[in-house]
């Protein structure tokens, strides 16, 4: 009966591994879009990269990718988090977790 609960246990927490990276590459993408924005067009990646990896811990900030493509009017950004295995800053699983976010560019006037 325990290995049953132990190994019960270990999936649960696993599922809130894979649960919790969706978050955070949802919340990445949107600080990224939101910093492009704001952004001049020319350092659009550099304020998109440094506020999508601003708030992820160190485990999640290792092996993210942080993209905003160059565009005019509306502004996106995709990031990519890798999902550990048991314990975050660890081995990770070999897929990636995406995140996508969009938002009109803003204009000064």
């Amino acid at each position: 009966m325990t290995p049953t609960i132990i190994v019960t246990l270990v999936v649960l927490w696993q599922l809130v591994l894979v649960g919790y990276t969706f978050t955070l590459a949802g919340n990445a993408a949107d600080e990224a879009v939101r910093a492009g924005t704001a952004a001049e067009r020319g350092s659009r990646q550099a304020a998109c990269e440094q506020a999508g990896k601003d708030k992820l811990s160190d485990a999640w900030r290792s092996g993210a990718t942080v993209d905003c493509p160059p565009s005019t009017g509306y502004v996106t950004a995709d990031v990519r988090l890798r999902v550990p295995v048991l314990f975050p800053g660890t081995i990770a699983f070999p897929f990636e977790v995406k995140g996508h976010a969009g938002a009109v560019e803003e204009e000064d006037d």
